[in-house]
């Protein structure tokens, strides 16, 4: 429940923060900023509200299994998102620009893109592994145990 609970809660504050602070900011600056914001506050709210599960159990080792499970569906959407989408034409201009005069094969590109998706994946698993971590533990720590 608190894995659910992370990306559903990330997911409800995410848009309307992306629609707050896009007219001052710009739709990529701010789809980046909601996202910093919410993989942060996602867990530390889901943190407080699960708080006594978590003091119940090896706080570390509870709150890390969430971690690990919110940045394996991190990871998921992330292949979700490179499925839908044509990614192809983009790092190739981005490869090019650093590589003006390269001529890879097509063989080459179809590695080139697929390190580049690699890399996006591992990178959303690693940053969601960490925030996680430090969100659900301190969202644990804000809710202090009610006396017996």
């Amino acid at each position: 429940m608190a894995v659910a609970s992370v990306v559903v809660i990330c997911v409800l504050i995410s848009y309307p923060l992306s629609l707050a602070l896009t007219p001052a900011l710009g739709e990529y600056t701010a789809h980046e900023l909601s996202g910093f914001v919410v993989f942060i506050l996602g867990p530390i709210i889901t943190g407080y509200i699960y708080a006594k599960q978590i003091r119940e159990e090896d706080r570390t080792k509870t709150i890390l299994k969430i971690a690990v499970l919110v940045a394996f569906t991190a990871l998921f959407m992330v292949l979700l998102d490179d499925a839908v989408v044509e990614w192809a034409p983009y790092y190739k201009a981005e490869y090019l620009k650093t590589h003006p005069t390269a001529q890879p094969t097509a063989f080459e590109w179809y590695n080139i893109q697929l390190a580049a998706l690699t890399m996006e994946g591992f990178a959303a698993a690693a940053v969601m592994l960490v925030f996680t971590f430090i969100g659900l533990y301190v969202g644990s720590m804000l809710k202090k145990p009610t006396k017996a």
